[in-house]
C-alpha cells in the first residue's frame, strides 16, 4: 500500500470531523466531495457570511454547514472570543466582530473540541492561518515553537519500495535558534509516529559532518542535538550530518562511523528556513517526489495550512493527516491529562 493510500485508509478508520473555512474556493469543494465519497473524514463547512453566493452549494453537499451569522453558538462564541482577547491581550485580526471570520470561527470550534481539526490556506495566507490557530488553539503543552513539515514521498533508494522522508522546517521559522531546532525535531518525530507510523531517525543537517568544519551554524546544530538528547533521550538522533551522510549508508559509514542515524535518517531537520524550503522544492521538482504538506507542528490541536497553489488532491491528503494528528492527540490524552492550550 502506498503512503497516500495508507494515510487515507487510517484516517477513514479514525472517523474525525475536520472543518473547512474556504468554502467559496472550488478546489475546497472538489476536495470535500471526494472526502465525503471516500469517507476519509467528516467535513464540517464553515461559511463566510459575506460570501452568500457559496452558501447554496455548501448546503447541497449533505454535510454539516455552519453559518457564523446564524449559528446557535454565535453568542457563546462571541463571549469566548472576548475572553480570549482579554486573556492574551491581543486580537488575531483587526476586525470588529471575530465571529464574522470563518477561519477564526472554524479554529474556535477546534479549540472547544466541537471538531477535531481544521484545514485552510488555499485562499488565506500562511500568516493568517497560523495567527488564527495560535490565538484560538494555542501551543501544545510544553511546546514553545510552531513549525511545519513536508512528507516527501520519494522513489526507492535504500529499500525496494517508495520511502517517506520528513523535511522540517520548510515554511515557518526563518532562523531557528538551537532551542527552536530541538523543538522542531522533537515535534517532527512525534508527528511522524502518528502520520507515517514508523520509528523516527532524526538527522540534524549541516554543511559539516561530525566536526569536519566549524562555524556558527554548525555549532548551533551541535547544540540543538545536545538539547534533544537531554529533552527526549529516547529519540534516535544525531548531528551535525551532511545530507549524503544522513541518507546514504555507504557515505554515512565513512563520514560518521558509529552514528545511530547516518545512512538511515528519515527525519531531516534543516538549519534554516532557506535550506528547508529550497531542499523540498528541489527534491519535489528534480526527483519528482510527492510533497505532502505543509503540516503544522507544535499546536495543541491540529490546524493545518495549505499552499495557495494546492490542488483538491493536496487538500484531501492534508485533511487525512489532520485526522491522524487528531487521533494521535486523543490517544496521548487518554494516557494522561491534556495540557493547557494557552498561547
Amino acid at each position: 500500500m502506498s503512503f497516500v493510500d495508507s494515510i487515507r485508509e487510517r484516517a477513514r478508520a479514525a472517523r474525525k470531523r475536520v472543518a473547512f473555512s474556504e468554502v467559496g474556493d472550488e478546489r475546497t469543494l472538489r476536495a470535500v466531495r471526494e472526502l465525503i465519497r471516500l469517507k476519509i473524514v467528516e467535513p464540517v463547512l464553515v461559511l463566510d457570511p459575506a460570501d452568500s453566493g457559496s452558501h447554496a452549494v455548501a448546503h447541497g453537499l449533505g454535510v454539516e454547514v455552519v453559518n457564523p451569522a446564524t449559528d446557535r453558538r454565535r453568542d457563546e462564541l462571541s463571549e469566548w472570543f472576548a475572553q480570549r482577547k482579554a486573556a492574551t491581550g491581543r486580537a488575531p485580526f483587526e476586525i470588529p466582530d471575530p465571529t464574522s471570520d470563518p477561519l477564526l470561527y472554524a479554529d474556535a470550534l477546534v479549540a472547544r473540541g466541537e471538531v477535531d481539526g481544521s484545514v485552510a490556506g488555499v485562499v488565506r495566507t500562511t500568516a493568517d492561518v497560523l495567527r488564527a490557530a495560535l490565538w484560538c488553539v494555542g501551543l501544545a503543552s510544553g511546546g514553545a515553537t510552531v513549525s511545519s513539515a513536508f512528507y516527501m514521498v520519494v522513489a526507492s533508494f535504500r529499500h525496494d519500495q517508495e520511502e517517506v522522508l520528513t523535511f522540517t522546517d520548510c515554511s515557518v521559522v526563518p532562523e531557528p535558534s538551537a532551542s527552536q531546532l530541538a523543538d522542531i525535531a522533537i515535534a517532527a518525530a512525534a508527528a511522524r509516529m502518528h502520520i507515517v507510523g514508523d520509528e523516527p531517525r532524526i538527522a540534524l543537517l549541516s554543511y559539516s559532518t561530525k566536526g569536519s568544519a566549524n562555524g556558527s551554524s554548525t555549532q548551533k546544530v551541535r547544540d540543538a542535538t545536545d538539547l534533544i538528547h537531554a529533552r527526549a533521550p529516547a529519540l534516535i538522533v544525531d548531528g551535525e550530518l551532511q545530507g549524503d551522510a544522513a541518507l546514504i549508508p555507504e557515505v554515512g559509514s565513512r563520514k560518521a562511523p558509529g552514528s545511530p542515524v547516518a545512512g538511515s535518517a528519515n527525519v531531516l531537520v534543516f538549519p534554516s528556513l532557506d535550506a528547508g524550503n529550497i531542499a523540498y522544492k528541489l527534491v519535489q521538482r528534480l526527483a519528482r517526489a510527492r510533497a505532502i504538506g505543509p503540516i503544522v507542528q507544535g499546536l495543541a490541536r491540529p490546524c493545518n495550512d495549505l499552499s495557495r497553489g494546492a490542488s483538491a488532491d493536496d487538500i484531501i491528503n492534508v485533511a487525512a493527516i489532520t485526522a491522524l494528528q487528531a487521533a494521535g492527540l486523543a490517544g496521548a490524552n487518554a494516557c494522561g491529562s491534556p495540557g493547557e492550550n494557552e498561547s
